[in-house]
């Protein structure tokens, strides 16, 4: 098949799967469904076995929403050229990655092989093997790695040599578990920008719009957390900072770094993101509003650009956001949350929970439990 019939075909598949995007009435509907309604609606058996426990319930479900996702990726790259399958699978392997968090908190509390196991990801082939073979973990010796530096260290002799040797590294000079996540996560996504720098064709500007897109999302959250609530120093935070192609370029992450306080970044962010953040108060807010932003820019690449790689991830990124929703509608239901929650949750209400009062936040993941760790 020619390239001009791979990208038609290419183009066609993401027209025909885009129909199943949510829109805001879509979500309001979902919001007023019960379980068997959403079990009935989404082809999720595992919600209809009430004999579970509730977590058991959740974890099923999580499984098969990530299936879903990684199923359409492997349906997407058929069509692509090599540089484009490489780039929409380096997108994908956050969710090999999550199997290396997994095992990494796994020894750092000590649990039990069995119970490390039960919380890995079933990831198809095309996953597992981008530039991360091994990641499905299979190889008993990680399991019976004494700790998480041993564990590294074994992980240095084979294909993820990069990644183990940059997070043991950061491991050993400051002993803290999230810097050591932080550093396999600056590692994801400095990958992702050399796989973009290698397109040297009408592929690249909507390319670097897109993904410079989430990493403004991305470096503003880490630099509001690393510095205000993790209490780093400029150098140290700018040091975990993947800077981005579109608005938070190197120089101006260099000059917000260098801010005293979490207001003073947001009223020195560039246009549009100032007015967007301007009574932002949280970190929470800004998360928030962010990922509104980064949703508005993927459906426009998804709409008018002509690459079919760029709006194949702008799809997968949609996809993405709606299964999260989906994951956190279905996560208040298994554990009888109020409406009120839920909905924050849905992003239908403004948070007014007291603990979104803090400009400090926590955490670095998304809203949510389980799929939400894809941040």
């Amino acid at each position: 098949m020619s390239n001009a019939a791979n990208q038609a075909y290419l183009n066609t598949r993401i027209s025909v799967m885009a129909t199943q995007l949510f829109d805001p009435d879509t979500i309001g509907r979902l919001s007023q469904m019960q379980l068997p309604e959403l079990a009935e609606r989404f082809s999720l058996a595992g919600l209809a076995d009430d004999q579970l426990s509730a977590q058991t319930r959740s974890r099923a479900i999580e499984q098969t929403l990530i299936q879903v996702l990684l199923s359409e990726l492997q349906i997407l790259v058929r069509p692509m050229n090599p540089a484009e399958r490489a780039l929409v699978l380096a997108w994908g392997r956050k969710y090999a990655l999550f199997n290396l968090k997994t095992l990494i908190r796994g020894k750092l509390h000590n649990l039990d092989p069995k119970e490390i196991r039960e919380n890995l990801f079933e990831l198809p082939a095309c996953i597992r093997l981008v530039n991360l073979p091994a990641i499905r973990l299979a190889d008993e010796d990680l399991f019976r790695a004494e700790n998480v530096l041993e564990l590294l260290r074994q992980l240095e002799a084979g294909p993820h040599r990069l990644i183990a040797r940059q997070a043991r590294e950061i491991y050993e000079q400051r002993r803290e578990p999230f810097a050591l996540e932080a550093a396999i996560d600056q590692r994801y996504y400095a990958g992702l920008v050399r796989q973009i720098m290698q397109f040297y064709d009408s592929n690249l500007q909507p390319l670097q719009h897109l993904i410079g897109t989430e990493l403004d999302r991305i470096d503003l959250l880490w630099l509001l957390r690393f510095r205000f609530s993790y209490q780093l120093s400029p150098s140290e935070t700018f040091f975990q900072l993947v800077p981005s192609m579109r608005l938070l370029h190197r120089e101006r992450l260099l000059g917000l770094v260098n801010l005293e306080s979490f207001q003073r970044v947001l009223e020195s962010l560039p246009p549009p993101l100032d007015e967007m953040l301007a009574d932002s108060r949280t970190v929470l807010d800004v998360q928030r509003r962010m990922g509104r932003y980064v949703a508005r820019e993927a459906h426009r690449v998804l709409r008018q650009s002509p690459s079919g790689v760029a709006r194949a991830l702008a799809y997968l990124m949609l996809r993405e956001m709606n299964l999260l929703l989906l994951f956190a509608l279905i996560q208040g239901r298994l554990l009888n949350l109020s409406t009120e929650v839920v909905e924050i949750a849905l992003e239908i209400t403004e948070p007014t929970c007291p603990w979104a009062g803090s400009a400090s936040g926590s955490g670095t993941g998304r809203a949510g439990a389980g799929l939400a760790r894809a941040a």
